[in-house]
């Protein structure tokens, strides 16, 4: 049943978001903002825009939306595990698996598959349960995953203090001429499309460190070290340099190679090191190349390099 709320404006003078934020509702700002753009909030029963100023005798309505409560269900999917103990397990994900349950991705997660294998931690509440860190749907690779409470506390502050080494394998746009390099440009929001990040002045630190492996007609293979862990860092920074990654829908261009039909960016995590939390055994996995990256690789032409 939708909750409704009635505000009588008698004296009360300004903008429709400055006149709600003094009415003591219990609502954030940004829930109030959502609502007037969606229409959850009329003014004499019509919707209006933020900078809408009030007047004696207007009615304001809120029509708070019914919360719909979603259970995740454990799924019997089947899962790459690289190493398990009582606190802690390593997964290598495959590309096109989401890791956690959001709008429009409500079953199929990894998520989903953990819980049907193992209890998770809590402390990333009720849609993220275990999840100490991410990795992009169409990213594979290693994720480092809490089986309790404890544990979690311990991996997400070794990612804090930048203890644990992850280290991924990219196929980029263009040939490199350095051997190797470190990028250090901050990374936020990006102001127009807010589903992306961009470098910007006044962003959150992000260092991301890179090594050539191989290099291709048009292409280059880095393996590349976060410093940092921002929103689709590596996929930024190197659009940001000129070099982005291949088959990027989002910050280059999805793409085939010779026939090749690329299902997201060619980017896999392939090394990653922590602490056992509870033990303080130092632990170092690393992943093979995935089939679909495999694949990609042998449709280019290596570089012959001169070493006379």
């Amino acid at each position: 049943m939708t909750k409704k709320i009635t505000i009588n404006i008698i004296d009360q003078i300004g903008r429709i978001d400055a006149i709600l934020a003094k009415e003591n509702l219990p609502y954030s700002r940004t829930t109030l903002a959502e609502w007037l753009q969606t229409g959850h909030i009329l003014v004499n029963g019509v919707q209006v825009k933020r900078a809408y100023k009030v007047t004696t005798g207007d009615t304001i309505t809120i029509l708070q939306p019914e919360v719909i409560t979603t259970e995740i269900i454990a799924e019997d999917i089947p899962l790459d595990i690289i190493y398990e103990d009582d606190d802690i397990l390593v997964v290598n994900k495959p590309q096109g698996m989401v890791v956690h349950p959001a709008a429009g991705h409500s079953s199929g997660t990894l998520v989903n598959a953990l819980l049907f294998h193992a209890p998770l931690s809590t402390i990333n509440g009720e849609f993220r349960p275990g999840i100490v860190h991410r990795i992009d749907r169409d990213t594979s690779g290693l994720l480092m995953v809490a089986k309790n409470d404890q544990a979690h506390q311990g991996l997400s502050a070794q990612l804090k203090a930048h203890k644990n080494d992850r280290i991924y394998y990219a196929l980029v746009r263009g040939e490199f001429v350095e051997n190797s390099g470190t990028i250090n440009a901050p990374i936020n929001r990006h102001k127009v499309d807010r589903k992306k990040q961009a470098v910007q002045e006044g962003g959150r630190e992000a260092i991301t460190h890179f090594e050539v492996i191989e290099r291709y007609v048009g292409y280059t293979l880095l393996k590349v070290r976060l410093e940092t862990g921002r929103t689709h860092q590596i996929r930024v920074h190197m659009t940001y340099i000129g070099h982005p990654v291949v088959g990027d829908p989002v910050y280059g261009s999805a793409q085939n190679l010779a026939g090749v039909k690329l299902n997201g960016q060619m980017l896999h995590a392939k090394t990653l090191s922590l602490t056992q939390p509870k033990t303080g055994e130092e632990l170092r996995f690393d992943s093979a190349l995935p089939a679909y990256f495999k694949d990609a690789l042998a449709t280019l032409t290596p570089i012959i390099q001169n070493n006379n």
